[in-house]
């Protein structure tokens, strides 16, 4: 679910100016996965600019405060997550953990960092979804220990089919500040990409294997 429909395409467009969203279709980034994709998207690069910093910071703080009323502490996933998260967290004057990737091999072992208090009501904040599968890693980290995640709050996500199925799956609530089809129709209306290229955008968003496996 998007927060409101002028936010997101500010949003975007505060993404596209700072190339934090890359678009280049006609030569395709390789993700993690291998999966070849014509966008490559590092919201953290927002973070080394104060005013589109800022302006995230508010509309997530925003978005928790008209979605999520009555929530004890904010997490961020790592590692994007975090810097976002505290952010908000002290915007929103509440406590602030973080959920790694996987538990530390040393010490306490925890995979949660920060104070948490079982029955606390917990906002998840993330700067990027795709899949939405290890942002819900963190979901099942605080359930785990018996608090209670009200939903998640995202800068942005692509609006994957699967990404949907899985927070559905996880009865978790999906907050974005924007996502792929706002930021298409801003690239395409400020002429980051040709209209031509925005035929080529669209179709890796109905089936990114299927455009991954054409790329030659």
């Amino acid at each position: 679910m998007i927060y409101n429909s002028k936010i997101a395409d500010q949003i975007a467009l505060n993404l596209l100016e700072i190339k934090a969203i890359k678009l280049n279709p006609a030569d395709p980034f390789t993700w993690a996965s291998g999966l070849r994709s014509p966008i490559y998207c590092d919201n953290r690069v927002a973070l080394s600019y104060p005013d589109q910093r800022t302006y995230i910071k508010e509309q997530l703080a925003n978005a928790i405060k008209d979605h999520f009323s009555g929530v004890d502490v904010i997490a961020g996933v790592a590692t994007a997550g975090i810097p976002q998260g505290a952010l908000v967290a002290e915007l929103l004057g509440l406590p602030f953990i973080y959920i790694r990737s996987s538990a530390k091999a040393h010490g306490m072992t925890n995979k949660i960092e920060g104070k948490l208090d079982k029955g606390q009501k917990v906002v998840v904040i993330e700067d990027l979804v795709s899949t939405g599968k290890s942002s819900l890693l963190a979901v099942d980290a605080i359930r785990n220990s018996d608090a209670i995640v009200m939903g998640m709050v995202a800068i942005f996500t692509y609006g994957l089919d699967v990404a949907e199925k899985n927070f559905l799956e996880k009865d978790c609530e999906l907050i974005a500040l924007s996502d792929y089809n706002a930021m298409i129709t801003k690239a395409v209306s400020d002429k980051y990409v040709t209209s031509e290229n925005e035929k080529s955008l669209l179709e890796w968003r109905k089936d990114p294997k299927k455009w991954s496996d054409g790329v030659k």
